[in-house]
């Protein structure tokens, strides 16, 4: 009878066990642990003002762990999209002039979930930047910029735009060759820009369980996404994050595939594996 009992409690005891077990594996198959994590992107004693450079509505979801950790901290942040996303896919057949409306909604509803001081949604065609030129998204940029005076920029990265889709590498191409131009001028406030980029196990992984990945990402050795600088843990956010997620319900698909089983995995689980976000800073 004791041995039973044993046996019943080594099992029970594995069950409870199961859960963190399975959290530390995932862990440790989605992230490098040579990259090092910080508190926050950037030091300061004075609160500063941060911009997010993206082209649509639902690009924040990328970074909103970070943006609302330094909302707590007292910084200002203001969320820009350069198109209202007319040309997502939200497989439900509506006009552009529709969709267009319901994700100018749904970006409102984001940015005061994370709790931005404000949102500049400007109105250029989505998945159409090209053929506004660099040059001409450059000074879009340069222009606003300008206008909001952030001391601190995120964008996406300018080799691919996190997953390979063309309005996400040419805003982020913009900011990088704008804040590479002017820094240091006495009319450009900007003295850090910070792009969202991923890990290199989140990046394998992402080739595996990602359609976007599978279909944009470039496979030539080298002109993959940026190396982190460092990560920043969010996972205290993660619950205010899927709140973000779900704001954008239009796009719920397409954010399946930015973070794969979130609707299938505890949500107090699956925290704890995709607890941070990572960062390469522009010099």
């Amino acid at each position: 009878m004791k041995t039973f009992l044993w046996v019943i409690g080594v099992l029970l005891l594995l069950v409870l066990l199961s859960p963190f077990f399975l959290i530390q594996i995932g862990k440790g198959t989605l992230h490098n642990p040579e990259i090092p994590s910080r508190d926050l992107p950037f030091s300061s004693e004075s609160k500063l003002k941060v911009l997010a450079f993206f082209p649509h509505p639902d690009d924040e979801v990328t970074v909103s762990g970070t943006l609302m950790k330094l909302i707590e901290e007292g910084h200002e942040v203001h969320l820009l999209c350069l198109t209202r996303g007319e040309a997502g896919n939200s497989g439900e057949g509506y006009s552009k002039n529709e969709l267009a409306e319901i994700r100018t909604l749904e970006m409102t509803q984001a940015a005061d979930l994370i709790g931005a001081k404000q949102l500049h949604l400007l109105e250029y065609a989505d998945s159409g930047l090209s053929e506004l030129g660099l040059d001409s998204l450059k000074s879009i940029a340069l222009d606003r910029i300008n206008a909001i005076q952030p001391d601190i920029l995120f964008s996406y990265d300018s080799k691919v735009g996190l997953y390979g889709h063309p309005d996400h590498q040419l805003s982020g191409l913009a900011v990088e060759q704008v804040f590479q131009e002017n820094k240091g001028n006495t009319f450009f406030k900007p003295q850090q820009l910070f792009q969202v980029t991923l890990s290199p196990n989140q990046i394998e992984i992402a080739l595996e369980l990602s359609e976007g990945f599978k279909n944009n990402y470039p496979k030539e050795e080298g002109e993959g996404l940026p190396l982190p600088d460092f990560s920043i843990k969010t996972q205290a956010y993660f619950s205010r994050v899927l709140e973000v997620m779900q704001a954008h319900q239009s796009q719920q698909a397409v954010l399946k595939d930015l973070m794969p089983y979130h609707d299938q995995v505890p949500a107090w689980i699956y925290s704890r594996i995709f607890d941070r976000e990572y960062f390469h800073e522009v010099k």
